[in-house]
């Protein structure tokens, strides 16, 4: 794409001499040439100078050939028709300079810019690119590729507004057209800027994709309150929002200015806008990895252990979890800032978990290392079963988060195999209890219990019990042997919840029951894949 032509010297006139900075010169006149962008500041300033000084001698004087792709644009106003003519003889006048001297001679090099202030000046210099990379190498991530992502105050549209109304007014009192309706965004010329440096300085590509990225906050106190007047004209803007310290977003403050209408814009704000004193601020320089993702089975050995951190009234009630034996190990290896834990169904406190275990998956949240080899993840595992006799980890490894769906697909159709103590108040012998292994796809209503119902709605749910085998053990215990439809309440399914569940182990012998432990043998999920030991 060709830069600018004879039909831009009164927009780089104008803007020269109001104080906007090269760059933002060349966003305005919509120049699309990346390479164009990184050229030094004082050099573009020079170049400028020259095209305006030449008049129409050089018109190629910032003309860049290059494979740029095409660039997005920042639609200012809807296009006016006869927009693109130029004056009845296909000329541009001449525009005079304000206090009539020269315009780029008189605009200083190291004033802020009253456009982007100063992101595009001292911010895309190598001083503020090795502080960026400073701060990411030492926070000591594994990467191999990186996305850049950049904050602007809100307060820049407005500016950018002002700039362009600012120039739209002047040409038309000098009887000229309005050739551009659309700009290059502030941010993509940034990026275009800062890409080529950051990827040099930190030896990798920059990628859209990349699940790793680098991101600069800006902002700039001394023009903070240059949005305000908007939320007095657009009120419908500005709503507050839990998450959001103030109300004046960048969305918002765009929205603002695609409802306001010209001329009360004007009444509000200088056009064109006036040059700050100070430069933005970078406020942070922060970095973010993309979650990683563990999956695996436990076994757990222990009936006073629960799943996750039990916790009632800020209180702890047992020293330790599922959850955090095994999560304190990752969190470790990974160095991660959280976790976020989850697994195909849960078990009570004083439930073992036997067999091949019960999947399970740990969401790793900002992970500085990411790269782990087969044999490193089973010193991890080893790890976690050597650190307690309460749990054993198995087929632990890493999987996408598309992946982990899989440990939740079809919970209701899957089933699981129990292990109940039983006692009953009365005595039994062996033909007292021989008729339940002949029962099939028993069909229970359970209403929430009573001991889940401060968590879980009130509802009758729909199980099927799909067979049972009895292990008769003396006059008052015997073993039952359970495979269920997932989600089913075993408990309640032996002592009936006080008639909650229907039918019971109870109902079913005529007699009170009640479970002494209960083991899961088995959970059927086919996920994640058996690992070789």
């Amino acid at each position: 794409m060709s830069s600018l032509a004879e039909k831009d010297r009164p927009i780089v006139q104008l803007l020269l001499n109001t104080g906007t900075c090269p760059r933002c010169i060349l966003r305005f006149c919509c120049v699309g040439s990346q390479v164009l962008y990184r050229h030094p500041h004082k050099d573009l300033m020079k170049d400028l100078q020259e095209f305006l000084e030449n008049g129409g001698e050089k018109e190629d004087t910032l003309c860049l050939d290059g494979a740029d792709p095409p660039c997005k644009r920042i639609r200012l106003e809807p296009r006016e028709e006869g927009a693109d003519d130029l004056n009845h003889n296909g000329a541009v006048p001449q525009l005079p300079a304000a206090g009539g001297g020269n315009a780029a001679t008189e605009s200083p090099a190291g004033k802020v810019c009253n456009v982007c202030l100063g992101i595009l000046q001292q911010f895309c210099e190598a001083d503020f690119v090795k502080k960026v990379c400073q701060k990411v190498n030492s926070a000591d991530y594994q990467f191999t590729s990186f996305v850049f992502s950049v904050s602007l105050p809100p307060q820049l549209s407005v500016r950018e507004r002002a700039a362009w109304l600012g120039v739209k007014q002047q040409m038309r009192n000098l009887g000229l057209p309005l050739a551009k309706d659309d700009i290059v965004q502030l941010k993509e010329a940034y990026k275009w800027i800062i890409h080529p440096q950051l990827s040099e300085e930190l030896g990798v590509p920059a990628d859209g994709k990349s699940l790793f990225e680098v991101s600069v906050v800006f902002a700039h106190p001394e023009t903070d309150e240059e949005c305000h007047f908007l939320a007095t004209a657009c009120p419908d803007c500005f709503k507050p929002a839990k998450n959001k310290q103030s109300v004046f977003t960048r969305m918002a403050v765009i929205k603002a200015l695609e409802k306001i209408k010209e001329e009360d814009f004007l009444k509000h704000f200088p056009c064109p806008p006036s040059s700050p004193k100070n430069l933005c601020d970078a406020l942070e320089i922060q970095c973010n990895n993309g979650a990683v993702f563990v999956a695996g089975r436990y076994n757990k050995y222990s009936r006073n252990l629960p799943q996750t951190p039990w916790i009632i009234d800020g209180e702890r009630k047992l020293e330790s979890s599922v959850e955090e034996l095994i999560s304190e190990h990752l969190m470790a290896e990974f160095k991660a800032d959280s976790f976020n834990f989850s697994s195909s169904g849960r078990e009570d406190v004083d439930v073992r978990t036997l067999g091949n275990g019960r999947p399970f998956a740990i969401e790793l949240v900002n992970p500085r290392r990411i790269r782990f080899t087969a044999e490193e993840m089973r010193r991890l595992q080893q790890a976690i079963n050597d650190s307690s006799d309460k749990i054993q980890v198995r087929d632990l490894q890493l999987v996408t988060r598309s992946a982990i769906g899989r440990m939740k697909e079809g919970e209701e159709e899957k089933t699981k195999t129990y292990s109940a103590l039983i006692w009953t108040d009365k005595a039994i012998q062996r033909e007292d209890i021989a008729f339940l292994d002949d029962i099939k796809e028993l069909k229970l209503d359970q209403k929430t219990p009573l001991r889940v119902l401060h968590r879980r709605p009130l509802a009758v749910r729909c199980r099927l019990i799909h067979t049972m085998k009895c292990e008769y053990i003396d006059e008052h215990h015997f073993r039952l042997r359970l495979k269920t439809q997932a989600g089913t309440y075993i408990k309640e399914f032996v002592h009936g919840d006080f008639g909650r569940t229907k039918p019971n182990i109870g109902s079913l012998l005529n007699r009170t029951a009640d479970i002494l432990e209960l083991d899961v043998e088995s959970v059927d999920v086919d996920w994640p894949p058996t690992l070789a030991d």
